[in-house]
């Protein structure tokens, strides 16, 4: 007998009429000689209704309090999920992160899962009952309810598969699947059979919205396999594994891209050791993140330094590098936030050489000019302008064949 885990999302829990149909999958799934855990979301659009609360007491509500709001709303979704399925006959059980002591630090509204106690959840399946699981939440060592941040019920779900060495991971959502690039962007973009955790971490920070990066890393480090399936249509989805050496990978498995983001540049810099440190130093205490580097030194002397944050950070970064620079004795500061990130990821460019020209010759033909450059081991990041994002996508998607390739 197998154990599955699966995980619906908001959209997928977003009415009684959807819970219900999800009560059907769930004992369809049971009744395939399988136990299951199933992690819910709240309902679409609870969370942000739940904020809306908070806010109208307090536009700064106290941290602690705001996790005790905002984790009711998966405790409806998981005793109406439950309901349902014992209607049907189904044996069920719902249960709060708390009452499956799934334990957190307590750092609230992001808190991050230390343990889990299996106990209840195991004492539950013997009894042949399915578990429901609220998502998104947990309990610090002081008994005070916690929340994981946005996304946090995917982490809840990967937690569990790992703490209970399930069989596989099932993450339904509103896609069926991890595709090329996004097929809004892209009408020939093609569903993945397979993708390693390794690629799917690269897509996940690089702008794929289908998954949280901290699920991603969860399951690749405790080895859950993972399958992105849709709610709302049957099919074999997309399944999240480690990279077989018998495995015939892709060049390139997919393009990801992000808006959000922003470019700033120092001009004129005193090229000298640690300035890199006296720019980015106060960047960092502002709790901004910084994303792409280049630095480049001009033949007086100067250096200009140029990085990209995300663009809501923008002008909090331009006013921290005003100062910085007078500091410094700069001769500019400026920026940009009309920029994106196109990126390409594959494992197969590590044994393949010309990915980077190849990308280059591909942006040229469009008249696509590149402003900055990024690479690793498994990927190639270029910044443009953002008028550019969809012409881009669609010349590299097309360029490296991505709608032709079958990947088993």
């Amino acid at each position: 007998m197998a154990l599955i885990v699966q995980k619906y999302g908001g959209t997928s829990v977003g009415t009684t009429e959807r819970i219900e149909q999800i009560a059907d999958k769930v004992i369809a799934t049971k009744n395939n000689n399988n136990q299951v855990v199933v992690v819910v979301s709240a309902m679409s659009g609870e969370t942000n209704r739940l904020l809306g609360l908070a806010n109208a007491i307090d536009t700064r509500p106290e941290a602690r309090e705001l996790d005790v709001l905002l984790s009711t709303g998966e405790q409806v979704t998981i005793a109406l999920l439950a309901m349902a399925l014992i209607k049907r006959g189904c044996q069920a059980r719902s249960f709060t992160g708390g009452q499956v002591h799934i334990r957190t630090d307590s750092s609230y509204n992001k808190a991050r899962i230390l343990d889990i106690d299996k106990t209840r959840v195991h004492e539950a399946l013997n009894k042949g009952e399915v578990v429901v699981v609220a998502g998104f939440q947990g309990q610090d060592g002081n008994g005070s309810i916690t929340t994981l941040g946005r996304g946090g019920s995917d982490t809840t779900a990967v937690a569990m598969a790992a703490a209970l060495g399930a069989d596989e991971c099932q993450i339904y959502t509103d896609v069926d699947g991890v595709y090329t690039t996004d097929p809004r962007v892209v009408p020939e973009a093609r569903r993945l059979e397979r993708i390693t955790f390794e690629e799917m971490l690269e897509m996940a920070s690089l702008g794929s919205k289908v998954l949280q990066i901290r699920a991603v890393e969860f399951a690749g480090k405790y080895n859950v396999p993972l399958r992105v399936l849709s709610t709302f249509e049957d099919g074999p989805g997309t399944l999240i594994t480690y990279e077989e050496e018998n495995m015939e990978q892709a060049l390139i498995s997919g393009i990801a891209f992000n808006r959000d983001e922003a470019k700033l540049t120092v001009l004129g810099v005193p090229d000298q050791p640690g300035v890199a440190h006296r720019i980015l130093g106060p960047v960092s205490e502002g709790n901004i993140e910084v994303d792409m580097i280049i630095q480049n030194v001009g033949a007086d002397g100067t250096t200009d330094f140029t990085f990209t944050v995300h663009r809501n950070d923008f002008q909090k970064t331009l006013d921290i590098l005003h100062n910085v620079s007078r500091e410094l004795g700069a001769r500019e500061v400026n920026g940009d936030n009309k920029i994106v990130k196109i990126s390409l990821v594959g494992v197969g460019m590590r044994s393949h050489a010309g990915i980077a020209s190849k990308m280059f010759e591909a942006l040229a033909k469009e008249g696509i000019n590149i402003r900055m450059i990024s690479t690793s081991e498994i990927k190639v990041s270029v910044v443009v302008d953002e008028k550019y994002l969809e012409l881009g996508v669609r010349a590299l998607h097309s360029a490296f064949g991505l709608e032709e390739q079958v990947i088993q």
